[in-house]
């Protein structure tokens, strides 16, 4: 086993939480490094076992409760608290109003289309006219391939 290995295992073989088998023993017992790293976890987890949590004070909760209601009145009310949360709510509403808009009217119609239409050239030889007539006849352009084939076999085959 590796190195690597072995020192993420360390931590649940201190604890006794996984079995140690002979080849990871093995490894540990000829390690210079393995074998001082696992003694010292398991020192480690030895003082944690021995540690014993504080007990709380008997009156921990209500001193707590108390100075919760006093800090809580410390607090002055602002006027815009209570209208805090239906502003938000009407503010997101409007929000996913105002998306639902744009994305409806994402295609250009009225007025505004009329005057794009005007403005965009779409003419034969131009570059939007030329793309129109590419998607209009892609049907047509695809088989294309299949003439050049058929004019080349032609051209092989009339060669003496």
């Amino acid at each position: 086993m590796k190195c690597n290995e072995i020192q993420e295992l360390m931590p649940d073989l201190a604890a006794g939480l996984t079995a140690a088998t002979p080849e990871l023993e093995e490894h540990i017992q000829a390690c210079g490094e393995c074998g001082p790293k696992l003694k010292e976890f398991r020192q480690t987890m030895a003082l944690l076992d021995e540690w014993q949590a504080p007990e709380p004070s008997p009156y921990f909760d209500t001193r707590l409760q108390a100075r919760l209601r006093e800090e809580a009145a410390k607090r002055p009310a602002r006027w815009w608290h209570w209208i805090r949360r239906p502003a938000m709510a009407g503010a997101l509403a409007l929000v996913m109003v105002v998306g639902v808009t744009i994305f409806q009217r994402s295609t250009v119609k009225g007025p505004v289309g009329n005057m794009l239409a005007g403005i965009v050239d779409t003419t034969p030889g131009t570059a939007v006219g030329d793309l129109q007539a590419l998607e209009k006849n892609d049907d047509l352009y695809a088989n294309f391939d299949e003439l050049d084939d058929l004019q080349v076999q032609q051209d092989v085959n009339a060669t003496p």
